[in-house]
Order: C-alpha cells, then sequence, then structure tokens
C-alpha cells in the first residue's frame, strides 16, 4: 500500500462520508476500475455507507464473491479483446496477405 493511501485511510481514525471509486479500491485492496463490476453485480451500493464496507471487509463470503465477480468480469471482458483480434485473420490468412493477393500478389 502506498504512504499516501496509508495516510487517507488512517484520516481522523474513520473514513469520510464518502469515497471515491479510487478510495474504495484501496479499502477493498482492488483496482478502481474494478468498483463498477461490483455495483452492477450489487455487491457495492453506489452511494452506500463506507461504514458498510468496513463490515463488509469482516465476511469471508462476501470477499469471495467479490473475488469470484471481478475474475469473471474481467475474464469475459478479455475473452472479448481476443475475439475481435482474432477477427483479422480469417482462413488462417492475415489481411496483409488478404491485400496483397488482392493486389495481384505484389
Amino acid at each position: 500500500m502506498k504512504e499516501d493511501q496509508q495516510r487517507f485511510l488512517s484520516l481522523l481514525g474513520q473514513l469520510p462520508a464518502r469515497l471515491t471509486a479510487e478510495q474504495t479500491g484501496w479499502v477493498l485492496n482492488c483496482q478502481p476500475h474494478d468498483i463498477p463490476a461490483l455495483v452492477t453485480s450489487r455487491l457495492l451500493k453506489p452511494l452506500g455507507n463506507p461504514a458498510d464496507i468496513l463490515e463488509l471487509l469482516k465476511d469471508r463470503s462476501w470477499l469471495t464473491k467479490m473475488t469470484n465477480t471481478i475474475n469473471h468480469h474481467w475474464h469475459k471482458k478479455n475473452s472479448g479483446n481476443k475475439c475481435h483480434s482474432s477477427n483479422g485473420a480469417q482462413n488462417g490468412h492475415s489481411r496483409a496477405f488478404d491485400l496483397a493477393e488482392a493486389d495481384g500478389g505484389r
């Protein structure tokens, strides 16, 4: 954990009334870009009470759901990206090869 994160989390000995995605990520030890997946899956409330997050940290079942949700989200996202990158190579030929054939093999 970075020094500024530690200072933030120890600020006044309690969390502020609202947290940003980055701050929520610090508390949960995940990345800010993971937070929307947790909100979408209803594991977090968009304007929930920050004290609730501290309670959730004590719940092993919730932590397991959080981890699985994040893993599933990025697995699904990354699988989608691989499909798009493989579309450029059809029938075992690259796009550049197809253009060369269309140009008479030059």
